[in-house]
């Protein structure tokens, strides 16, 4: 079974955040959403290790700064509970998927991703965010411990 604990990383270059459409496998919880980089800690990874091996296999890039921006409890009554540690990181370099931040809410994204899309852009401090999901549809998400609107 592969490791609950996961980060992600939205690299931003200006106005624009680089995304991976994720369409390839057919045993994915993310299949047809548009997401950050990232996947499954190894054994042995710190969330930094595993943050930086994840943006070097699907990107080719090599972070050199990044800001551990909070962790997503993410839960679902179809896969295991996954704790996600969420970056952000600047880039200069390449040309990937580039996705304009303001466009980023009208992919077919998690709904939960848009409540933290706007914790990024408000640059709100660290934060825990927990949200759970029946299906597909988020029904409770909770920032650092007190419920909040999953609309």
């Amino acid at each position: 079974m592969k490791s609950n604990l996961t980060t992600l990383c939205y690299i931003q270059q200006e106005d624009r955040y680089l995304m991976m459409h994720r369409v390839k496998k057919e045993q994915d919880v993310n299949k047809d959403k548009w997401v950050g980089i990232g996947g499954h800690f190894e054994p042995e990874e710190s969330p930094e290790d595993c943050l930086l091996r994840e943006v070097r296999e699907e990107t080719g890039l090599e972070l050199e700064s990044w800001r551990l921006r909070g962790i997503i409890t993410f839960m679902t009554d179809i896969w295991q509970t996954e704790y996600m540690f969420l970056y952000t990181a600047e880039c200069n370099e390449g040309i990937l998927e580039w996705v304009p931040k303001k466009q980023v809410y009208e992919l077919p994204i998690w709904e939960g991703d848009k409540i933290f899309f706007r914790l990024l852009e408000e640059d709100r401090g660290f934060f825990s965010l927990k949200l759970r999901y029946q299906g597909d549809t988020l029904v409770e998400a909770v920032l650092d411990g007190r419920p909040i609107s999953c609309a």
